[in-house]
């Protein structure tokens, strides 16, 4: 199955520098390119994309907005978010604001392709510990985040399934939860699985977020 990506971004040369890199892939094909995002959003109204790799800083319609607008369409394509640092408020922003993970520009080819492929397939591509470092350092900036843990999301779910959402959110992966919680790994898989589905929530990225901004897990400490 091929991967359709779109590349945003205004600079001519980077776009075509990722291309070639992406040609080169049996299981990858540019479909579309964009110099900013008013133009994003006009080319995906009429081409079907998997994977939009979003620049941030751009004229007319920043990456932020324009993610926000894709994401909040049915059935979206997932959106990595692209930076020039690593601890950047583009990032966090671009995070909450539906895109499933962010890389930064300077990335090596493999791990770019690695992270488009993981986007594809439904994993986030931001490791929770980053985006835990991002959240440590914006959240507190952020209007009208939740201070209480008490919100109505969070009654959906199980004690256990609570338990998981903390862990997720302080940076663990399934095999460290699983032996925190002296679980199977496939356990813990089904857990995560179903706080998705309960919170509607697309991925792990997502869990991290909504665990800061209903204060389950808060700022420079654990939930």
């Amino acid at each position: 199955m091929t991967i359709r990506v779109m590349l945003v971004d205004d600079q001519v040369l980077l776009r075509t520098g990722f291309r070639m890199v992406l040609a080169a892939q049996p299981d990858m094909e540019v479909v579309a390119e964009a110099g900013d995002g008013v133009e994003a959003l006009q080319v995906l109204r009429s081409t079907e994309v998997d994977v939009v790799l979003m620049d941030v800083r751009m004229p007319k319609l920043d990456g932020v907005e324009t993610t926000r607008r894709i994401c909040a369409d049915t059935d979206p394509p997932k959106v990595l978010i692209l930076t020039t640092f690593d601890l950047d408020e583009y990032a966090f922003s671009g995070l909450k604001a539906g895109a499933s993970g962010f890389m930064l520009k300077d990335v090596p080819p493999g791990e770019l392709l690695a992270a488009i492929r993981a986007v594809h397939s439904g994993d986030a591509v931001v490791a929770p510990s980053t985006t835990r470092r991002l959240l440590d350092r914006f959240a507190p900036m952020l209007p009208g985040t939740a201070k209480q843990p008490q919100h109505e999301q969070l009654e959906r779910l199980t004690g256990r399934e609570r338990e998981v959402m903390v862990l997720v959110a302080q940076g663990l992966s399934n095999g460290e939860i699983a032996a925190r919680l002296v679980l199977s790994e496939a356990t813990v898989k089904t857990h995560v699985g179903r706080i998705l589905t309960k919170l509607g929530l697309r991925d792990r990225v997502q869990v991290v977020v909504l665990a800061y901004e209903t204060g389950l897990v808060r700022a420079g400490g654990h939930g």
